[in-house]
């Protein structure tokens, strides 16, 4: 799952970016809008006979319906569960079968909904029914012949990610199987066959169970944010409440996709060696069929101010693991370049201010890192810590010794060596990390679904060139106040009362 925002990743994008002339770069970049709304980006990169290609949806785990947490994070799951004409060995039938379910399910759920009046054994019987239509509904799959036929044609790195704000597919194929691309990655879209359903929300509950029930840092995020954020949907994880996912319904699946992956809420980007003109063909080929829709709907309910410092704890046995998020405004706000480079400047690898104090010198830290934007940054959101006691060391004393640090922010300039380090470094990372087609074809969407132009990846880097030890003084005392500020932490279980003697 990804949870990481773009104005977090400017500092990743910089470099090899910045070193070109944006006009040059322009040069090797087509974009178009077809007329249902759906938006390419294409990059000619001839180096290699390769492509990659990155669908981006501008819906997230942000967007779940209410009492369908973790919906948008199906799709992973059903991404590549194949069309019509892929993925069924008798499609007629297959469908007959579907419907089935669905029929037997909505008699099922009338049934419980009486409550203490329900029939139990019609319960009983309605369940057994259901096991049935769902394993005959299964025989008629012909079993991943989607991500099958991908392999078999060269494609690689065939994966799906959902984080707070968006849903992103992508892999990477020959440049001569460009044309199935198209094809397989429109008819998904086109005419999805969500099957499986009920086998992948097992899947999916189980995933919960390994990541978040069974995993004390995973149960510590999920407490974290739901104290975080009373009322905005940031405060809850993209795998969703146990509950919810339980009971999720492919009607309710459906209907998120009709409404989500609308033409007009979908960004793509192609890469690598690749003919523009081509590309736009197929796109009208491919694409051009898909029904437009009306603009998907933006969360409606805002965060309230929170009006004072907040502290929960969660019991574990396990490594004692402290998390805390300081309100701060969305990726849209001025201050977000100062907020990136005061991320930098606290946690940079060994360079940073936690490593250096916490880590390295007072040794009270086994891990010490800060993040610019958590969970999301669509909206409003935190800066976040997250802090590791070493053996014999405590979390009241790491946040003791944080809070130092952060006050010295506030009263103290951050040096003009630092502040040159940081920005060098912003520089040095994009060589690394955006020398290759996917990292371009991640990147060029994401900026222009958030910001509406992709050009963003270079005006980034200019917006943090002009942040000052000014700035950086400015936005730490503003918001890094402790009425704004979220806490969570591990404890030890206490000792059962029958155990005490």
């Amino acid at each position: 799952m990804r949870w990481i925002k773009c104005s977090c990743v400017c500092a990743l994008l910089a470099g090899q970016l910045a070193a070109q002339n944006l006009k040059e770069f322009e040069k090797r970049v087509t974009e178009f809008t077809l007329a249902n709304g759906l938006h390419f980006l294409v990059l000619e990169r001839h180096e290699a006979p390769v492509v990659s290609f990155h669908s981006y949806v501008s819906a997230g785990s942000v967007d779940d319906p209410r009492g369908q947490t973790g919906i948008a994070h199906m799709f992973e799951h059903m991404a590549f569960k194949g069309t019509e004409s892929i993925g069924s060995r008798n499609w007629p039938e297959e469908k007959k079968a579907l419907a089935e379910v669905e029929q037997v399910y909505d008699q099922l759920d009338a049934e419980r909904r009486k409550g203490p009046r329900a029939n139990k054994e019609a319960v009983q019987q309605l369940e057994g029914r259901l096991k049935q239509a769902i394993e005959r509904a299964n025989s008629f799959v012909e079993p991943n012949l989607y991500p099958r036929i991908i392999e078999q044609n060269g494609g690689v790195g065939l994966n799906a990610g959902t984080g707070l704000d968006s849903t992103d597919y992508y892999y990477n194929f020959p440049s001569n199987r460009i044309e199935l691309w198209f094809l397989l990655e429109s008819q998904r879209f086109r005419k999805p066959v969500f099957r499986e359903f009920y086998k992948e929300r097992d899947v999916v509950r189980e995933e919960r169970r390994m990541r978040i029930e069974s995993d004390p840092q995973g149960k510590l995020m999920e407490t974290f944010l739901a104290a975080a954020f009373m009322a905005h949907p940031y405060g809850s994880l993209p795998g969703g409440w146990a509950s919810d996912v339980e009971n999720y319904r492919l009607k309710e699946a459906e209907a998120f996709y009709r409404t989500y992956y609308v033409p007009n809420n979908i960004t793509i980007a192609i890469v690598g060696d690749v003919n523009p003109q081509e590309a736009r063909r197929m796109a009208d080929k491919y694409f051009a069929p898909l029904p437009a829709g009306p603009p998907p709907p933006k969360v409606r309910t805002v965060e309230p101010e929170q009006e004072g410092y907040r502290q929960v704890e969660v019991e574990s046995p396990s490594q004692p693991f402290w998390i805390a998020g300081y309100k701060r405004p969305d990726q849209y706000h001025r201050d977000d370049p100062v907020f990136d480079v005061l991320s930098m400047i606290l946690s940079s690898g060994r360079t940073g201010l936690l490593y250096k104090e916490l880590v390295r010198d007072k040794k009270i830290a086994l891990m010490a890192q800060a993040g610019a934007n958590f969970p999301g940054s669509r909206y409003p959101n935190l800066f976040v810590f997250f802090l590791m006691p070493t053996v014999g060391h405590t979390v009241e004393e790491n946040q003791k010794a944080l809070d130092s640090i952060l006050e010295k922010l506030k009263t103290e300039k951050v040096d003009a060596t630092t502040l040159a380090r940081v920005k060098t470094k912003v520089r040095a990372s994009v060589i690394r990390q955006l020398d290759s087609n996917s990292g371009l074809a991640n990147m060029l969407p994401l900026y222009y679904a958030t910001y509406g132009d992709w050009r963003k990846l270079f005006t980034m880097l200019d917006e943090i060139d002009k942040v000052t030890a000014d700035d950086v003084q400015r936005v730490a005392k503003e918001y890094f106040v402790r009425k704004t500020l979220t806490v969570a932490f591990t404890v030890q279980p206490k000792p059962s009362a029958g155990g005490a003697k």
